[in-house]
């Protein structure tokens, strides 16, 4: 503990991060993140764009992202991101097979994520997209500690259940101070005091997406919200925090991103895609400005 802590260092060539996150699992934060990065780069074309798959354990990128094979190594032995629709891409899905589980205490899966943020060659981007895991744990303790990050985005469903760990995933990054001594384990009092005003007074949240907001019936048009109305709204308010927009249950989304065609991309006059370019939108009017 005598060394203290790693200093935050930006990563070379990466102008700004933008973390997703959600706390919950099965939001559809992944899908969002990949849309999103499409959007950003559909927004400004001018503007380089990569996706980060911080999921160390259910990288789901590759596919979405139609992505397969194991990254090449530049002059200085450094990764090089696979590319697709523009966008440059980086996963523990392109170093493992696909079927293979990755079974790793804590340590090794931060040493994984230290490796995918410093051991690849990004080249020169503007927005580099972090599709951080589930939970509050290891990865995002890495993320945090280890680079400036520009702002966090949050993703939930209006469910109920969904809401609680969103409302954490949000105060994970908003937070100045510890929120709980148990929130950090295995770091003493004093320590965890120390990292957290470091590593979360630096990061933004930006907004949350609500995102499955209704789902429309193809036959007769009726809207129906399976998994409530307008939570992630109420929950923006109580934590003042802005809502970038909605994107509702819609088939489209879900086989477009299994196909390894992202709606984006594939369908870019949808109103399905115009949702994602609209949150891309609001973001980008978030961001502080970057250095000419």
């Amino acid at each position: 503990m005598s060394r203290g802590l790693p200093k935050q260092k930006p990563i070379e060539g990466v102008k700004q991060v933008l973390a997703f996150a959600s706390g919950k699992g099965g939001v559809g934060k992944s899908t969002t993140a990949v849309n999103i990065a499409l959007a950003l780069a559909a927004h400004d074309s001018t503007k380089a764009v990569g996706l980060l798959d911080a999921d160390i354990y259910g990288p789901s990128i590759p596919k979405m992202m139609n992505l397969k094979g194991y990254p090449e190594l530049s002059p200085k032995n450094l990764m090089r991101p696979l590319k697709n629709y523009g966008i440059a891409c980086m996963s523990m899905g392109f170093l493992i097979e696909e079927s293979a589980p990755i079974v790793w205490r804590g340590l090794m899966v931060m040493s994984a994520v230290e490796k995918l943020l410093r051991q690849v060659d990004w080249g020169q981007l503007d927005y580099l997209v972090i599709d951080m895991p589930p939970g509050t744990g290891d990865v995002h303790l890495s993320v945090s500690q280890n680079i400036p990050v520009t702002g966090a985005v949050i993703v939930s469903t209006p469910q109920d259940i969904a809401l609680l760990d969103a409302r954490k995933g949000a105060e994970m990054f908003r937070k100045v101070h510890v929120p709980s001594r148990e929130g950090t384990p295995g770091l003493g009092i004093k320590f965890a005091d120390h990292f957290w005003k470091r590593c979360r007074a630096r990061t933004r949240v930006l907004g949350l997406v609500q995102n499955m907001s209704v789902f429309q019936c193809p036959k007769c048009k009726h809207e129906t919200h399976i998994f409530g109305a307008n939570g992630v709204r109420d929950l923006a308010k109580t934590l003042g925090l802005d809502v970038l927009g909605d994107v509702p249950l819609h088939l489209h989304i879900r086989e477009t991103c299994d196909a390894g065609q992202p709606i984006v991309v594939s369908q870019p006059q949808s109103d399905m895609a115009k949702a994602y370019l609209r949150i891309a939108n609001e973001i980008v009017k978030r961001l502080p400005p970057t250095p000419a």
